[in-house]
């Protein structure tokens, strides 16, 4: 990665980062029912994909998946923090790493975001397939959902290109304690779990362009009102 596209990588880092501060910046200006449907959408990840999680090779990949890229975790400290030393991280990161990084944490204030405004939109309805669906149609539209999916492949494909670097495992292991030190230590198990977990698959393509195939298949459901849309 050259010098400005590094930069340009840290920015959009930065603006994401500002983004997840302002939405996760008041626990009272978020919607009541977030903590219930983020545990409904992490339970809904878990049985779509539960045939994948039982093959030795993927169980780990499936694991970071439905946990790390797209589960209910708050690292609200963890943003503070890496808005504060954002100038140090890329001194103290790979400059791969920082990229893959601005591709997740995009993930992350885009979910978030889509989240949040699907739970307002649940009202007081019980939660459910049919008031999930609607609520899903009435709070995003189909290219936002498209770019989720989108980012979700992009990281994945950037963790698959980063396991293939044979120095890369060493480095990251290098990295722990400068990382924890520099308030990093978040990014630097999100990293190294992502590394371990693609290591494992020996090559991610097929386990990311099934990833791509269901969710792209239950957006569509969801959007054109079809009955059971998580069925597979």
């Amino acid at each position: 990665m050259t010098s400005s596209a590094l930069k340009l990588s840290a920015a959009a880092l930065e603006g994401h980062l500002q983004q997840l501060k302002r939405l996760r910046g008041s626990r009272e200006g978020q919607p009541a029912r977030l903590p219930e449907l983020k545990a409904w959408q992490s339970q809904r990840l878990t049985r779509t994909y539960a045939d994948v999680a039982s093959q030795p090779r993927c169980r780990a990949a499936t694991s970071f998946f439905i946990e790390d890229l797209y589960g209910p975790k708050d690292f609200s400290s963890r943003d503070q923090e890496m808005l504060r030393i954002l100038p140090v991280m890329t001194r103290v990161l790979p400059k791969s790493a920082v990229e893959t990084a601005a591709l997740a944490i995009e993930l992350e204030a885009l979910s978030e975001d889509l989240d949040q405004r699907l739970a307002a939109a649940l009202g007081a309805a019980a939660l459910n397939e049919s008031s999930y669906a609607k609520a899903y149609r009435d709070s995003s539209t189909p290219a936002e959902r498209e770019r989720q999916i989108e980012l979700i492949d992009s990281v994945g494909q950037r963790l698959d290109a980063l396991v293939k670097k044979p120095l890369l495992a060493g480095t990251l292991r290098l990295m722990r304690r400068p990382a924890r030190l520099a308030g990093l230590g978040d990014l630097q198990e999100f990293l190294e779990r992502g590394f371990e977990a693609f290591r494992a698959m020996q090559g991610a393509g097929e386990f990311l362009a099934l990833i791509r195939e269901r969710e792209t298949g239950i957006l569509k459901r969801l959007f054109s009102g079809t009955p059971e849309p998580f069925s597979i």
